[in-house]
């Protein structure tokens, strides 16, 4: 594995537990046959993550993750900007911890990279499933924050 790093932006930074983090996304991009190049993980606020989709996407509104493509054939590189107020809405909104919700949508980000869309009916649900695959292989025991 090469690099994955894990930057906060605009917001104070969050105990991880990055081993269980980096397990997860290391599953990911080798059940692809795939290696990680350069990859960052960059955790901000709505506001930060708003002018983000604005600026780069043309798109005025709230989103919990962008993900920036940097894949070069296998090798998996790429930047994910993570909005932890989103995460943190949509985790009450399900009834999901923010730690599991916080995991998923970083899973979510990588499953992109390694080819998964979600733009149709069929692809969300194919992506929530490798979500919840990859998610099952974590224990959260002692990792919720």
């Amino acid at each position: 594995m090469k690099s994955i790093t894990f930057y906060f932006e605009d917001i104070k930074p969050l105990d991880l537990k990055e081993k269980s983090i980096l397990k997860g996304l290391k599953l990911i991009i080798e059940d692809k046959n795939c290696e990680a190049g350069e990859i960052s993980v960059i955790f901000c606020s709505d506001d930060y993550l708003l002018e983000m989709n604005k600026t780069y996407l043309n798109h005025d509104y709230y989103t919990d993750i962008i993900t920036f493509d940097y894949v070069d054939k296998n090798v998996i590189s790429g930047d994910l900007f993570i909005s932890t107020d989103r995460v943190k809405e949509n985790a009450e909104g399900i009834g999901s911890t923010f730690t599991k919700e916080l995991y998923r949508v970083v899973f979510h980000g990588v499953l992109h990279l390694v080819g998964y869309k979600d733009k149709t009916d069929e692809e969300q649900k194919e992506m929530t499933k490798m979500e919840d695959y990859y998610l099952s292989k974590i224990d959260f025991n002692g990792v919720e924050v």
